[in-house]
């Protein structure tokens, strides 16, 4: 392909590398994939990405044909829907790569899509006190779920990648190590499916309201130090959010000096320092514990 001009709908390519060039108009063509992959971007110190994070994205499409064309369909990493037409990437060779799709808009009457891993498991993720609660409550009958389970569970991997690294799994190496090894996920996915399969509750803290004098009842230092974030009170407990399950032991000691039963929950260490960082200015500044 010599040029690619989506202003005028047109397409240039040749044949060969020394060929004459040839002009097509968009109306010419249903889909134009580029061979060339998109690769993972190699990071600074070296690591890739993790191919998780980007097969979590991916939905399956349906484009339902114009003038009863036959309807194409496909999955795709996410996706942007141009007047002249729709751009897709298909993960390719283990989702360690994309592939780049075009389809002019007028080789579609409309599209549908289905939700991403992502999408499905934010429903996991608590917003609401009641709710949270409740979970609380489910999680002392929760028997203990596979790893396996709660990474796909959580969108953090998807069936077909679990599936596939389940059966090259040999040996006695656990299958988070595996797994982290094979850049699908990090450490803190890890830490964030091992605390799912336990039954913790899962707390969105960009959308959960905050008790501030549940804040207050914590030194903002403690909360640093143990990453953790104090969200409300019921019946004489303190319910905290935590990065990861380790962090259960360390607040054990805290019961004495808090004087309160702390309950523990899951929320992500990102979402967690972003809390206390706002809550330095809204709460712990007003607060002498």
């Amino acid at each position: 392909m010599r040029h690619f001009d989506p202003v005028a709908g047109i397409l240039s390519f040749a044949s060969t590398a020394d060929g004459d060039t040839v002009s097509l108009g968009f109306s010419k063509f249903r889909r134009l994939t580029l061979t060339m992959p998109l690769k993972a971007v190699v990071q600074t110190s070296g690591v890739r990405m993790a191919r998780g994070a980007a097969a979590a994205q991916v939905r399956d499409y349906t484009l339902h044909g114009a003038a009863q064309a036959p309807s194409m369909t496909g999955r795709t990493a996410g996706y942007v829907e141009a007047a002249v037409g729709l751009y897709l990437f298909t993960p390719i060779d283990e989702e360690a790569a994309l592939q780049r799709v075009f389809v002019p808009r007028c080789a579609y009457s409309h599209c549908e899509f289905g939700s991403s891993a992502v999408e499905i498991a934010a429903k996991l993720w608590i917003s609401r006190p009641p709710a949270l609660l409740e979970a609380i409550e489910r999680q002392l009958r929760m028997p203990v779920l596979p790893l396996g389970q709660s990474l796909v569970a959580l969108g953090l991997l998807t069936q077909a990648q679990l599936s596939r690294e389940l059966a090259k799994h040999v040996g006695n190496r656990p299958l988070g190590e595996v797994l982290v090894a094979a850049g699908l996920i990090s450490h803190t996915d890890l830490h964030t499916a091992i605390a799912h399969k336990m039954g913790y509750p899962m707390v969105d803290l960009m959308r959960f309201p905050v008790d501030p004098a549940a804040v207050a009842r914590v030194p903002k230092d403690i909360a640093v130090r143990h990453c953790m974030l104090p969200l409300m009170f019921d019946r004489g407990r303190l319910i905290v959010a935590v990065d990861r399950p380790s962090r259960v032991t360390e607040l054990r000691s805290l019961h004495v000096y808090l004087q309160t039963i702390v309950v523990p929950v899951l929320a992500s260490a990102m979402q967690i320092t972003a809390a206390q960082d706002k809550l330095s200015r809204d709460v712990w500044l007003q607060h002498v514990v």
